[in-house]
């Protein structure tokens, strides 16, 4: 997760310090102009903003977490205009300045906002402060599965409807198109977390029988194969797996079996495994490189390539960190971050592993939202 942290004041930017080297993942400081030091100014992951408004606008769709160590009342006011939906706003935490209480704000299951906040609580020892009522009444919420297993809830208002009757005390009953390649990794997991789960062919996943009419599914399956809305009974929410996108970059003339040991440690460090990664992305500049190539033909998955003044654009939209050696030698100072989100467009992704650096390799991993 690409986080995040705002932070008005000198007290609010020590606490910002201790986030930062908790978290496995960077977190980018963003500290008031009025507050900054000139030693901040020089420290790396961290930066000035004159207004708090436009930062927060730039950053909303740009960082997985935003954490802001301030009122609470300043947060909602910054935010309020950039709502769009809980499955594509970032997670959005709150704390106070002294670390006493952290807040799960917005995107507490989809966005890992409630996940977020326990980790830095745990951090500097504050009380989590979630209030989504599934969470609150110690029920595991179907979205909060969903999210856990980077499936894609559909429609939006079946999350609701689901989430309501489960705090009812109703079970859901879970289906998986097993002819998904990780149907079975799919099902091990749900059952793992106490869930009822059948594998079904595909003509039977929507085939709800009379008696069951008023019993709970979320269905799991492949994105082409969800029904019209007006097909879709009404006690049935679905989940689609979403893309996993392996941004690659490499040194010139590296194997192709060292690329795909750093892609395979890659992913198992998401919980994942190769066979998970859709995609492969690159820069053109890459596009003659053998191990990239025979590397995506092994997986038997795709390669994509993106030109320097692509990478460029989405390194400025996504606020990416460069590396001088990398834009001396390519021209362009991040490849695999920069061409793993090139290659999810416009709909986004969510950064599941940041550039990670292996032998001769650099890997990211992102799921598309």
């Amino acid at each position: 997760m690409r986080t995040a942290c705002f932070v008005l004041t000198k007290k609010a930017y020590e606490l910002a310090k201790t986030f930062q080297l908790s978290l496995d993942s960077t977190m980018t400081i963003y500290v008031s102009e009025k507050a900054m030091t000139k030693e901040q100014e020089s420290l790396e992951g961290t930066r000035s903003f004159a207004k708090l408004s436009q930062v927060v606008a730039e950053a909303f769709h740009t960082y997985d977490g935003l954490v802001f160590i301030m009122a609470t009342g300043i947060v909602v006011r910054a935010i309020a205009p950039l709502l769009e939906s809980k499955l594509k706003d970032p997670a959005v935490v709150v704390f106070d300045e002294r670390g006493q209480h952290g807040i799960s704000l917005l995107s507490g299951h989809i966005g890992g906002a409630n996940v977020l906040t326990q980790q830095l609580c745990q951090a500097v020892g504050a009380a989590p402060v979630i209030t989504t009522a599934t969470d609150v009444n110690k029920c595991l919420a179907p979205d909060a599965l969903a999210a856990r297993l980077s499936l894609r809830p559909w429609p939006k208002v079946r999350i609701g409807t689901l989430n309501s009757a489960v705090l009812e005390g109703k079970n859901v009953n879970w289906r998986i198109d097993k002819t998904l390649p990780h149907s079975v990794f799919y099902k091990r997991m749900l059952e793992q977390a106490g869930q009822q789960v059948e594998l079904c062919i595909t003509s039977q996943l929507m085939n709800i029988q009379p008696e069951a009419q008023q019993e709970l599914y979320a269905v799991v399956v492949s994105e082409p194969n969800l029904p019209e809305l007006s097909k879709l009974p009404p006690n049935v929410l679905c989940l689609s797996p979403r893309r996993l996108i392996a941004g690659v970059g490499c040194r010139r003339g590296t194997p192709a079996a060292v690329v795909m040991s750093a892609i395979d440690t890659a992913c198992r460090m998401i919980g994942r495994d190769r066979s998970f990664v859709d995609i492969l992305a690159s820069s053109s500049v890459k596009s003659h490189e053998a191990g990239i190539l025979f590397t995506a033909d092994s997986l038997a998955r795709p390669v994509r390539f993106y030109e320097k003044a692509e990478l460029e654009q989405t390194i400025a939209k996504y606020q990416l960190e460069e590396s001088p050696f990398v834009k001396e030698t390519l021209g362009v100072g991040n490849v695999c971050e920069a061409a793993a989100y090139c290659c999810v467009g416009e709909r986004g992704g969510r950064m599941a592993l940041r550039k990670t650096k292996f032998e001769k390799v650099t890997v990211a991993l992102l799921w598309e939202k």
